[in-house]
């Protein structure tokens, strides 16, 4: 009985269970306000971000220099790789707290899984994959909460601590900005060609390995430095992110496409028509921005393609630009680029061009 559980749990394709887009999507920009248009507003003054802001995660003050940060996130499978999929959750939860500056305290994990359908050994490679990522970050997984579902989900709340007065936030850019980039793009529309049999699992290696970064380094650089505004780049895809970042700022942005990290085949199977639901759904929000006429239609789906566990987006002033760019390195971040610029103009206001 052991060795047919053993057999069934290596054969199973658990992208096969996952009816969704294949990477952590998101709600659509209307979807996501009619939502939120539901929500009391927030007066107690120890909050000090809210969901008002879109930004990366809640902020509570619990003094002057203490605050916690909360965060959630979950998502059906990516990848068919079970300990893999814990990973990349795990990371993917945690990068929300360091996008805030903030130091992961402890997490909970939330599961839900088709009994019927799925052994628990692979649910234990689940937690197993997701634990050891915890691990690496110091963060405590003490607990969580699992139900009976119809695909496969896992994810963590994860709480963090932050000093109020050095978080960052998505509404703290300045005109002159240097905008830098800590991780390729392209996890979804890899994570989509395995779901399609377009690539093999072997050629998701670079982004593995990028989604199951943790982005602390890239938060210790940017603390360290010393920047304006962060957020991470997950569901919504770089520019939508870079949106958020923008409206809270009342900035505009210039972004230059050959100055973007890709991850190796996301342009080609991009080129091929491979695009999830998410980006899609990305790519019809971006519609009104200031597309260059060069840009090909691949190459805008790049812009917007929707990541999981994605890098941390840094607003830096320029003349810290090149420390922090050799801070990241010191650090090792998957990825270092300078990408485009803050400038002043309609709040939101994004031109992409091929290059600044």
């Amino acid at each position: 009985m052991a060795d047919q559980a053993l057999e069934q749990k290596s054969r199973t394709r658990l992208t096969a269970f996952s009816h969704g887009a294949g990477c952590a999507c998101k709600l659509g920009p209307g979807e996501l306000s009619q939502v939120l248009s539901h929500l009391p507003g927030v007066v107690d003054p120890r909050v000090l971000v809210d969901a008002a802001t879109r930004d990366d995660a809640a902020v509570f003050r619990l003094s002057d220099d203490r605050a916690l940060v909360a965060t959630v996130d979950f998502f059906t499978p990516i990848v068919d790789d079970a300990t893999q999929w814990g990973a990349i959750a795990a990371a993917n939860a945690l990068s929300d707290v360091y996008a805030m500056g903030g130091t992961p305290l402890f997490a909970l994990n939330l599961v839900g899984w088709p009994r019927e359908k799925l052994p628990f050994e692979l649910l234990g490679d689940v937690l197993k994959g997701a634990s050891e990522v915890a691990g690496r970050a110091g963060c405590a997984v003490v607990g969580g909460h699992s139900i009976d579902s119809l695909e496969p989900l896992f994810g963590m709340v994860v709480i963090g601590e932050v000093h109020p007065d050095r978080m960052f936030t998505n509404a703290g850019a300045h005109a002159g900005d240097v905008l830098v980039l800590t991780k390729p793009l392209g996890t979804g529309i890899l994570t989509t060609a395995l779901k399609r049999d377009a690539l093999i699992e072997a050629g998701l290696g670079d982004a593995v390995r990028s989604m199951t970064a943790l982005n602390d380094g890239a938060a210790k650089a940017a603390l360290r430095v010393g920047v304006s505004a962060a957020t991470d780049v997950t569901g919504f895809g770089l520019l939508r992110h870079l949106g958020n970042m923008l409206a809270a700022s009342n900035l505009a942005a210039q972004v230059a496409f050959e100055s973007l990290p890709v991850l190796p085949h996301a342009l080609s199977l991009a080129a091929r028509g491979i695009v999830p639901g998410g980006t899609q759904r990305n790519l019809e929000a971006a519609k009104d921005l200031d597309w260059a006429d060069d840009l090909l239609p691949h190459e805008r789906v790049l812009c917007v393609d929707a990541q999981t566990s994605g890098g941390l987006l840094l607003a830096v002033p320029q003349e810290n630009e090149t420390a922090l760019l050799d801070a990241l390195r010191e650090e090792g971040t998957p990825a270092v680029a300078a990408i485009g610029r803050l400038v002043a103009g309609p709040a939101g206001q994004i031109r992409i061009t091929r290059r600044l």
